[in-house]
């Protein structure tokens, strides 16, 4: 199973598109969000499953920042996984999303992302390929066992439609919001999405 967490707030979640520009770090709010995750995470350490046995987390700062409590209640490090870096926004990154919403290029980012990509950067076809490629390879890493990957909202939406057969264009849809989880169970038939988006208790999937 893959626990799939989103960074907690920053000082400009919900105001600026910071994609992998470095410097950004989690808000007081961020960090309390970050404990808060951890305690609920950490508690799925008596399920029938066992607790999470890796944590890793995408190089940025905010990323790094969110896995630090849940690896530490863990008893486990942080491990870097570039796969599960923010999309490369090219010449959008810092830019404020209320000006990128004039954009007329905005409404196909929203209405049909799979034909859009980043002046200068990724395309969405190109972010959830290699956000399910990384996610693969750590499965297969840890075949059977439960891994926390700490990651930005567009790559886990896109990873989570991906394993729901949602097509790309209406991933969109999905919300992702800060500190939340989402899990996904890998199968040999596939994977299999057991909650989206939690942002309370997890002892269900202590028994999924």
């Amino acid at each position: 199973m893959v626990l799939l967490v989103r960074h907690g707030r920053t000082p400009t979640t919900g105001q600026v598109l910071p994609g992998r520009a470095a410097g950004l770090h989690l808000s007081e709010e961020g960090l309390a969000q970050a404990e808060a995750v951890a305690d609920r995470i950490g508690a799925l350490a008596g399920g029938k499953h066992g607790g999470p046995v890796a944590v890793y987390a995408s190089p940025l700062e905010r990323t790094t920042e969110t896995a630090r409590p849940i690896a530490r209640r863990l008893g486990l490090r942080v491990r870097s996984e570039r796969g599960l870096l923010e999309c490369d926004f090219g010449e959008w990154t810092g830019g404020k999303l209320a000006d990128l919403a004039k954009k007329p290029e905005w409404t196909t980012v929203q209405r049909n992302p799979s034909g859009f990509r980043f002046p200068g950067g990724e395309s969405f076809i190109e972010m959830q390929a290699r956000m399910t490629s990384a996610l693969a390879r750590l499965v297969e890493r840890h075949r059977g066992e439960t891994i926390v990957a700490v990651s930005h909202a567009d790559p886990i939406k896109a990873v989570v439609a991906q394993a729901a057969g949602t097509p790309l264009d209406l991933f969109q849809r999905l919300t992702v919001a800060p500190c939340s989880v989402s899990a996904l169970a890998y199968t040999g038939v596939g994977p299999f999405v057991l909650t989206v988006n939690s942002t309370d208790s997890l002892t269900a999937l202590a028994i999924a």
